[in-house]
């Protein structure tokens, strides 16, 4: 069974079901039909067996995306970085994911090179062709050419469309502001200083959302946006560019809006209703993989919904279009559910 902040030993099979905020027990775990399926998940030692893809690849979903952190690197040798992503490839569970799904995904601090790092990394050139690569893409690909990995995928369903829009939260991102709070790693910015995603990803990121006409707008971003009371990596250091993201949200119209985040080693659902936005903006955090926060005590997330899952698991999303209506969920090993949030827009 998983652990949870408010449930830390195995109790019975029921699991957590979150509709528009209230939580209720359901028994029956069948999923209800889905006309599109995402699977995503972060924190991924290539040298630890993960014991997930076969209950990924038992969703049977239409795309998996890296959240970052695919495999643990840490390093400016760009031969090693190479022999790990190769490592990775060549397990066999996941070339079996491969060999049946699309693959997306972004990178974050250990897989782009070094712990923690942004903008002033040294070998962030050769990382990004390594990590493409690693993406399978191809090499007459624009992203082999731009600066920094950021990309967006529509998949056209019937009269339908998901838009994935990917960020690159690490190739651009200025310098962070060490707490003074003994207990936190960093503090936001002052105002108006720094960015994460510099000009040409912003203008880009405003020119994707204005132009969408999908049915859903998923953003991957490898660093949690709207959880910011930790200390550590998240959107809220550069609380200026949080209101930019919030009001190009808004601005756009785009529809179905979803963020995908990573890096924590825990997951949970986050949740904020925006002014002059018909449906919440749900920040859904999956992580990790192969490891996790089993020392997880206690955190306080001002939008949390539900509890913390600081077991090993990966994300879920399965489309309704007729209903529109979005079922994530957090699973586990031998396919166990652990937290489920239905919305609907």
């Amino acid at each position: 069974m998983y652990k949870s902040e408010s449930m830390k030993h195995a109790v019975t099979f029921l699991f957590f079901c979150l509709v528009t905020g209230h939580i209720f027990s359901q028994n029956n775990t069948s999923s209800n039909n889905s006309d599109f399926v995402i699977a995503f998940g972060s924190c991924n030692k290539h040298n630890v067996k993960n014991t997930l893809w076969d209950d990924v690849l038992n969703q049977q979903p239409n795309v998996w995306i890296w959240g970052g952190d695919n495999i643990y690197a840490d390093t400016h040798n760009m031969r090693k970085l190479k022999r790990k992503y190769k490592k990775q490839l060549e397990i066999s569970d996941y070339s079996n994911l491969v060999n049946h799904t699309k693959i997306l995904g972004t990178w974050d601090d250990h897989d782009y090179g070094d712990n923690d790092a942004g903008v002033h990394f040294k070998a962030k050139k050769g990382s990004q062709q390594l990590f493409l690569d690693f993406m399978g893409v191809p090499k007459n690909d624009a992203r082999r050419q731009q600066k920094g990995i950021y990309h967006s995928e529509t998949f056209e369903i019937q009269n339908f469309s998901i838009k994935i829009l990917v960020l690159d939260t690490r190739y651009f991102r200025s310098d962070l502001t060490v707490s003074e709070d003994e207990t936190k790693r960093y503090q936001p910015n002052a105002y108006g200083v720094g960015t994460i995603l510099d000009k040409a990803q912003w203008q880009w990121l405003e020119n994707e959302l204005n132009s969408s006409s999908a049915d859903f707008n998923v953003i991957v971003s490898s660093i949690q946006f709207l959880s910011d009371q930790h200390g550590f990596e998240c959107w809220a250091n550069f609380p200026h560019e949080i209101d930019r993201m919030k009001a190009l949200i808004t601005s756009s119209k785009a529809k179905g809006v979803i963020i995908l985040s990573g890096d924590r080693h825990i997951s949970e659902f986050s949740k904020l209703q925006i002014p002059n936005m018909n449906y919440p903006l749900i920040d859904f955090t999956s992580s990790g993989l192969t490891h996790s926060y089993t020392g997880f005590n206690g955190e306080y997330n001002p939008y949390r919904i539900g509890d913390v899952v600081f077991d090993k698991s990966f994300g879920l999303l399965q489309f309704n279009f007729e209903t529109k209506e979005v079922t994530m969920k957090m699973i586990g090993d031998n396919n166990e559910i652990q937290q489920v949030l239905k919305q609907s827009y």
